[in-house]
């Protein structure tokens, strides 16, 4: 995913963000600066920027040509949706960062 630019300066900062789903498809999102990047970015900061958004993997399936297939849902853990409203997407496993859950 990639931060392409900042939007605005309101507390905490806001950021949109995009990324290709395994067909191709361009989805793009508003979201808090910290809930995409554990950087200090803000209207001076030089963009795109790597990113991450949070999802939870439901299924993993083969594809037609053979590939893996992930759908994710941004909706948990943080409630994060696209300018469309849509939550869910299909992905390939090379798309996806495997963050530690903490405990306590």
């Amino acid at each position: 995913m990639q931060i392409i630019r900042w939007l605005d300066d309101h507390q905490p900062g806001w950021v949109e963000c995009s990324f290709r789903d395994l067909h191709g498809v361009e989805h793009r999102f508003r979201e808090k600066a910290p809930v995409v990047s554990g950087s200090a970015l803000d209207a001076g900061s030089a963009y795109p920027q790597p990113g991450l958004l949070g999802c939870v993997v439901l299924e993993r399936t083969p594809g037609d040509d053979g590939r893996t297939v992930v759908s994710v849902d941004t909706e948990r853990p943080w409630g994060i949706e696209s300018v469309e409203g849509r939550t869910r997407f299909e992905v390939a496993p090379e798309d996806l960062v495997e963050v530690a859950r903490s405990t306590g």
